[in-house]
């Protein structure tokens, strides 16, 4: 597997890089944005590796010029901005996962691990259509309707969906939302999960007099059409 590292610091890049070779991956460093964009959009990676405050591109607008040329690469960023607002903003731009300086390896292994197995082993048994009341998803196209009406939303908030809808009528805690939509560890230190709730809700059933998502409290949250 071959993985693009786009670190300005030549010191952890080389770090990481060396720590993939010895776990059996291929591994290319860019030192800057501008470097890390040709090398992604013009090689075949299987992943992608970035930190946010990068020379001549940042992290957030290199994300998003990827994804708009290869929208299913996985991407992991590092960074020492550690916010919700930061992870939601990484988030927004495509990220599939977030990881703040410093860090230990083993940590980012098991998430490139983990975003891997996702990819090679993603499959809707031949479903490509979720319905839940007059709310539809189309997992081809990424089309996502509700009476009609097509919503509009970022990646991630279109994986957190899909999620709730595959588990429609079940009580999704915080910790599994974050296992199993952000492949990471849930932070109870920071709300993003709420906050990304919060957009699919107000997306979803704000001009709505019929409401899908639900919160319980101390619990989580559900789908279901009452």
């Amino acid at each position: 597997m071959n993985i693009l590292i786009i670190e300005d610091d030549q010191r952890v890049a080389e770090l990481i890089q060396r720590g993939l070779e010895e776990q059996g991956y291929a591994a290319e460093i860019a030192y800057d944005g501008e470097i890390g964009r040709k090398l992604a959009i013009n090689k075949d990676y299987q992943l992608i590796i970035t930190d946010i405050i990068l020379p001549k591109i940042n992290g957030i607008d290199l994300c998003k010029e990827i994804r708009s040329v290869k929208p299913d690469i996985p991407i992991i960023m590092l960074t020492a901005l550690g916010r919700t607002d930061d992870k939601v903003e990484g988030f927004d731009a495509g990220a599939d996962d977030y990881l703040v300086k410093p860090f230990d390896f083993r940590e980012l292994h098991v998430r490139i691990r983990a975003l891997m197995k996702r990819n090679t082993g993603q499959g809707n048994n031949g479903t490509t259509i979720l319905k839940v009341a007059d709310l539809e998803m189309n997992l081809r196209t990424k089309v996502v309707t509700r009476n009609k009406t097509e919503i509009n939303l970022t990646p991630k908030e279109f994986k957190l969906l899909e999620y709730m809808m595959k588990n429609c009528g079940r009580v999704l805690s915080r910790i599994e939302i974050a296992e199993k939509v952000w492949d990471t560890t849930f932070d109870t230190g920071t709300n993003f999960i709420d906050v990304y709730i919060n957009y699919v809700r107000k997306k979803v059933d704000k001009d709505y007099p019929v409401k899908l998502i639900h919160t319980k409290p101390g619990m989580g949250f559900i789908l279901k059409a009452e």
